[in-house]
């Protein structure tokens, strides 16, 4: 008697379904930029999806990692690790500006300010720790990739910066100024005038950059 194959069990460590989860990640983000943390409920997450309320829990566990995963796919989306490559051989003003103008493009984008205002919607509710994910996921990873890259060019002999992790903060602060606060207090809207002046101001902020800190 020929005995009859037995089913494999996919076991614990079944792949999830990608799709699914991307479906997920998307609605998430869209709720969250329109009704901020406190306005957003799982319940809505699935419908807006299209998968149950359980699919998103057996994914994210609960909403606080929903919304750090959000904001992480956002972030690594936006500024890939790539933006931030330097090769010793390259040209460190083109790496820097490169940098700039990713920056400025991504201050003119409506979608971004309206995350910002959200989280910090979600602050003054009381709510600081979303602004912590969002700082944790965005900023401090910004800053070690830039960290890396500044002292890439310093062992390359491009740079000379006695405070990498410091010089690191300031350039950002050079490249962004005011405008980014601008935008998110309504003070100006996003037309061709603001998006010239962002970029102008990016080039500046790396010629500056540069002139402190090119070798004598």
């Amino acid at each position: 008697m020929t005995a009859v194959p037995q089913a494999k069990n996919p076991g614990p460590g079944r792949p999830k379904d990608m799709e699914k989860r991307a479906a997920i990640l998307e609605a998430a983000k869209a709720l969250f930029i329109r009704n901020a943390f406190a306005g957003t409920s799982m319940d809505a997450v699935a419908a807006e999806a299209g998968v149950s309320k359980l699919t998103v829990y057996s994914h994210f566990g609960d909403k606080d990692n929903l919304f750090r995963e959000v904001i992480r796919a956002r972030v690594q989306d936006l500024l890939p690790e790539e933006t931030y490559q330097f090769e010793p051989g390259a040209d460190v003003r083109e790496a820097l500006l490169r940098i700039a103008l990713t920056h400025a493009r991504l201050d003119c984008d409506q979608e971004n300010v309206g995350t910002f205002r959200a989280i910090l919607s979600d602050c003054r509710q009381g709510n600081p720790r979303f602004g912590r994910l969002m700082w944790e996921e965005g900023m401090m990873r910004t800053h070690a990739l830039m960290e890396r890259l500044l002292q890439q060019a310093v062992d390359a002999g491009q740079l000379d910066i006695p405070d990498v992790s410091r010089a690191a903060v300031q350039f950002m602060a050079l490249i962004k100024g005011n405008l980014m606060l601008r935008r998110m207090f309504g003070c100006v809207e996003c037309n061709d005038s603001y998006a010239a002046e962002v970029e102008a101001n990016a080039r500046a902020g790396v010629d500056m950059f540069l002139r402190a800190y090119l070798p004598r």
